[in-house]
């Protein structure tokens, strides 16, 4: 099954969440996506998952994972629905967000991302998967 993930700035508008919300439907719909992978920093992540609590109800055959980059004790995830990857167990904590991203797009088919300028780390994530040759929905 096609998966996607996401990668944007920290500070995504708030307006961008139904411009989301139509992308996403319609990977569901037309790509048969149902597997999602998000991360926990920044506003474009806390969008991403607000849309798919969401979307869950309207299309309950999707699952969306929340991959930490570090365990923490000052969450507030349900563990049913994340997830650690491995290899970021002996990760040190600098590297973790870097090496979870990394991961994550190497894990997807599509990356759903809101990047407006190049000197970023998420502009560094979508060059990334540009490389890895997956399938890119900018949504600036």
């Amino acid at each position: 099954m096609p998966s996607c993930t996401f990668i944007g700035h920290k500070d995504a508008p708030k307006e961008i969440e139904p411009i989301l919300e139509s992308t996403l439907s319609a990977l569901i719909t037309n790509e048969n996506v149902t597997e999602f992978f998000v991360g926990t920093q920044g506003n474009f992540d806390f969008l991403a998952q607000k849309v798919l609590r969401n979307l869950k109800q309207e299309f309950p055959n999707i699952n969306y994972t929340i991959v930490l980059a570090y365990l923490s004790e000052n969450h507030n995830y349900d563990y049913r629905f994340t997830l650690f990857p491995d290899e970021l167990e002996n990760t040190p904590r600098r590297f973790a967000i870097d090496r979870r991203n990394k991961w994550m797009v190497k894990t997807c088919d599509y990356l759903v991302c809101f990047v407006r300028h190049n000197f970023s780390n998420a502009h560094k994530y979508k060059d990334y998967a540009e490389n890895k040759n997956k399938k890119i929905i900018n949504l600036h």
